[in-house]
């Protein structure tokens, strides 16, 4: 008999290409939500026969509770994620439901977690964070963990190319996380950090090189420290074309921290940047790229693993790591009652099949 999944905000750039992944790697049938008729419709009749469109505002917690109700498993994609509880994820859990979600942000992250305990007595599993970065990232990170004795410092690096194939609320997203300073684990301490500052130049795999990069407030930057014990977490992001970088940190620098946490405000800079991409991306390409180098111990002598991935579209590259999760969690295959990050949860060979199955590698060097 097919598993059931509901894939909120599943209308959307991101939702869509997750229902997608599960079409191909799964037998499931699919519920995607989202507010508006007309593009539900359009991306049901896309996807094909074995998804439904359901509109629901999550705002309607009774209509809310009656789609969780029905299904296997959750997968919350509708954010951003700066301005959601977590009442899907209560609901998940008393309704004894596993969950999953692309969730990108630390508030949002940080309150799943304290339902850990809930989601453990009810034998849900709940995993967070699950998409390109966080995500793949973080079971990177894990990756080049495993192959060191000793772990001291962790540095984790992204770029995206122009919108990266997703949509204007990932554009809001970038925005939200300018809004304040964030506290980094640097040298055994936490540390406060101003977002976009500190341009660091990183060499990435062809075709993006040497890239700068800027700290960036991610869940990563506080779960990899409870992960694992290390001194320092370092979490840097940037885009291409370069002049996007300098736009993004005049933003972060000169503009007033009361204006970025405006919402017309934050729409307004969502919004132009997204037609900017629009312009872009036929140049720049909507891919990604995610480099994890670890320093540490091995044998006794100072060692380093470093991990890159490479792919054409950053939409899809999300979705492949929320699908992986998924389908792990619908095949019986992942089972881990809590609420969990990645790297928690997800076993490295499990990570290395699944992107298998996807076409995606994971190139590692170590020294």
């Amino acid at each position: 008999m097919a598993k059931h999944v509901l894939i909120l905000g599943g209308s959307g750039r991101i939702g869509s290409s997750v229902a997608a992944d599960l079409l191909a790697h799964t037998q499931a049938d699919i519920v995607i939500t989202g507010r508006t008729i007309s593009t539900g419709i359009n991306v049901r009749d896309r996807l094909g026969a074995r998804v439904t469109f359901l509109n629901l505002d999550l705002g309607d917690r009774e209509n809310l509770r009656s789609a969780i109700s029905g299904s296997d498993l959750v997968i919350h994609c509708a954010g951003p994620f700066h301005y959601r509880d977590a009442t899907v994820l209560q609901t998940c859990i008393e309704s004894g439901v596993n969950y999953v979600d692309i969730s990108d942000h630390s508030s949002f992250t940080r309150k799943a977690m304290d339902y850990a305990e809930m989601a453990t007595n009810a034998g849900v599993t709940a995993i967070v964070n699950t998409g390109i970065f966080p995500g793949i990232s973080n079971s990177m990170v894990l990756q080049d963990v495993e192959q060191l004795d000793e772990a001291d410092r962790i540095h984790l690096s992204y770029v995206v190319a122009g919108s990266g194939g997703a949509g204007i609320t990932v554009m809001r997203t970038t925005f939200l996380g300018l809004q304040k300073p964030f506290q980094a684990w640097i040298d055994g301490q936490w540390q406060t950090i101003k977002p976009y500052s500190d341009r660091e130049l990183v060499e990435f795999p062809a075709p993006y090189g040497r890239t700068g990069v800027y700290w960036f407030d991610m869940p990563e930057t506080f779960t990899l420290p409870n992960s694992f014990p290390v001194k320092t977490v370092i979490t840097k992001f940037g885009t291409i074309p370069d002049f996007y970088n300098y736009l993004t940190w005049s933003v972060a620098h000169w503009w007033h921290p009361w204006m970025l946490k405006q919402k017309p405000v934050i729409e307004f800079l969502a919004r132009v940047s997204h037609f900017m991409t629009d312009v872009t991306d036929h140049i720049s390409g909507i891919g990604v790229a995610i480099r994890s180098e670890v320093t540490g111990q091995k044998d006794g002598q100072p060692a380093r693993s470093c991990s890159t991935l490479v792919h054409e579209n950053t939409a899809i590259a999300a979705a492949c790591g929320t699908g992986s999760v998924a389908q792990l969690l619908l095949s019986g295959q992942l089972h881990k009652p809590g609420v969990w990050v990645v790297e928690q949860a997800l076993p490295t060979p499990l990570f290395k099949q699944t992107l298998a199955e996807r076409g995606i590698q994971v190139q590692r060097q170590a020294s």
